[in-house]
């Protein structure tokens, strides 16, 4: 029974879980509206609005004759469903039916609510494929764990993995169509940050239009990882040009607040010796400083630039650590990678903070001292229990400072 103070894409999910556990249970159960005046049902799951309850939260209470859930929006109504599906027969996550389950449920109060309003999970599709089965899956396990965002990375040294059509030689190194994945995921409550690495990490770019480098090339695609010299040229404006385009294309596939411009290991050798850049140094009178050499505020500029044009846009920007260097742009979110304090002084500087440290949350890691019988990793040790360790929040901010962590993620590089 469904209260008609919920809005219809609530219903939706309602309706979408009804079905489930009628093709695994073997009943017929439909979901109807409930009358404001009427006794609650028997031996029923009713779903309930109040408004009371904060955003994502929920409350479930299995009672000997009822199961009531409450919730004041959609993405709370879905995390509650996950919670009953993880109390009923686990069949209820698989396809085939399973009649002679247990059908029942313990009595229990759940008061849930998340403690960060960014829960994300990292997977990098760049330096290996994976195809869209495979992401519906990982989509699947992260709406299990409640994490709702997917922080989608989708272009690097070794490979561009999304089509842009006004730059077709962009696919003949790899693309992949998002379309019907951003359904899948908003189906589940998880939204996607696409995220186009630049001005380092993009070997595969330069490969496709090699003008776009300081040197002209020859380039070739990264059959490798590490990080390359070669980077995206910001003295030509050709480049701004490029990245314009490719943005307006990705923003046309997400509907994302956000989009992750990268900004990560862009080393500058090139451009302390390209004409180019060096005119281009010159002319905005950037200026080297006791900490960075003149071309560290060239990347600054590049990050203010990317940024002014997609919040132009009306979107926002999240860029990892390395975007402190230099200027911090204006409105940045800083993703704190190298350990937690690039997210502490972005904090200390009022900007948001996602924080997912790789001593503690990359999932390249080995988990295990034991490596020889395990897949090929990048390498380090960062066993389950550490991961599960991460104490987003450092003691070294002060209460206001506190507020500008909105959440941790956990890193697939592959």
């Amino acid at each position: 029974y469904v209260s008609p103070e919920l809005d219809k894409n609530s219903l939706s999910i309602i309706d979408s879980f009804a079905q489930n556990l009628n093709a695994i249970s073997g009943f017929q159960t439909t979901s109807q509206p409930l009358e404001g005046t009427e006794a609650l049902p028997k031996k029923n799951i009713v779903f309930e609005a109040n408004k009371d309850i904060v955003p994502e939260g929920y409350e479930l209470s299995i009672q000997p004759d009822a199961v009531i859930i409450q919730a004041s929006d959609r993405s709370g109504i879905f995390y509650a469903i996950q919670t009953l599906k993880q109390l009923l027969p686990t069949a209820i996550y698989g396809d085939q039916p399973t009649s002679d389950a247990q059908w029942t449920l313990p009595c229990m109060e759940i008061k849930d609510a998340p403690r960060f309003g960014y829960r994300g999970l990292h997977i990098d599709v760049a330096r290996h494929f994976f195809p869209k089965e495979e992401m519906k899956k990982i989509l699947d396990l992260m709406a299990l764990h409640k994490q709702n965002t997917l922080h989608w990375h989708l272009t690097d040294d070794q490979g561009w993995r999304i089509e842009i059509k006004k730059y077709p030689r962009l696919t003949e190194i790899g693309s992949i169509r998002n379309k019907t994945m951003i359904k899948y995921a908003e189906e589940r409550c998880i939204n996607i940050i696409p995220e186009v690495d630049l001005p380092g990490h993009m070997m595969a770019a330069l490969a496709a239009y090699p003008d776009l480098g300081c040197t002209g090339g020859p380039y070739e695609v990264s059959g490798q990882w590490g990080v390359r010299d070669d980077v995206l040229c910001p003295g030509k404006e050709k480049t701004f040009t490029f990245i314009e385009d490719v943005l307006t294309e990705v923003m046309e596939l997400f509907p994302s607040e956000y989009i992750h411009i990268g900004g990560d290991e862009c080393p500058k050798v090139r451009w302390e010796k390209c004409p180019k850049c060096q005119a281009r140094i010159k002319a905005e009178r950037l200026k080297a400083n006791d900490k960075h050499k003149a071309e560290f505020f060239l990347q600054s500029y590049v990050t203010a630039r990317v940024e002014k044009f997609l919040n132009d846009h009306g979107r926002k920007i999240i860029g990892w650590d390395e975007i402190l260097e230099g200027e911090l742009a204006p409105n940045a979110t800083v993703m704190s990678w190298r350990g937690m304090d690039g997210g502490i002084e972005a904090a200390r500087l009022k900007h948001p903070v996602i924080m997912t440290p790789n001593n503690y949350v990359y999932l390249d890691y080995y988990p295990t001292m034991n490596t020889q019988d395990e897949p090929l990793a990048i390498g380090g040790y960062n066993p389950v229990e550490k991961v599960y360790s991460l104490e987003p929040v450092p003691a070294s901010l002060n209460e206001e400072e506190r507020k500008y962590i909105i959440g941790a993620q956990g890193n697939l590089w592959t």
